[in-house]
């Protein structure tokens, strides 16, 4: 995939490709401010581009929604010889109680069997969290474990 660096002086930087699908390019613009822009332009129009300003919440769940199915799938991959062994993301919701909490508060290992692998934060992929991690509202989180094991390790994320 190539995608194509624009800088904006004075404004920041545009980053954005073509859709394979679709007469189409879509894309972010990083101002230099901090904030973000979602942008999406027709091929040879660039002045027919949609541009949608996104909080920092909104940037880092968007990045969130698309990071973790292509992490999840890849795990899925690599443990699909392995039976009894599921992967998948959930998020930590905004009422969870471990919001703002260690990931050892959960006690996610002992009382389900199934292991946090990674967490998914603002479109980065943080691999192995230490008992120290501390979750963030929004934060996807990819578990590995049995059907049962991730069902619990769900209802500890969002019940307590």
């Amino acid at each position: 995939m190539n995608v194509e660096v624009t800088s904006l002086p004075g404004i920041g930087v545009r980053k954005e490709f073509s859709l394979s699908k679709v007469d189409r390019r879509i894309g972010i613009v990083d101002h230099r401010d901090g904030g973000t822009d979602l942008i999406f332009t027709k091929v040879g129009d660039p002045d027919a581009t949609v541009q949608i300003p996104l909080s920092a919440v909104e940037a880092r769940t968007l990045a969130s929604l698309l990071g973790a199915p292509q992490l999840v799938a890849q795990l899925r991959e690599e443990h699909r010889e392995l039976d009894g062994v599921s992967t998948r993301s959930m998020p930590v919701p905004p009422n969870s109680p471990y919001a703002s909490r260690r990931l050892g508060d959960t006690e996610m290992r002992t009382k389900t069997r199934a292991s946090i692998v990674a967490v998914l934060r603002a479109g980065q992929v943080l691999a192995s969290p230490g008992p120290e991690f501390v979750f963030a509202s929004g934060d996807m989180v990819v578990v590995v474990g049995t059907n049962a094991g991730l069902d619990a390790a769900a209802s500890i994320l969002t019940d307590g």
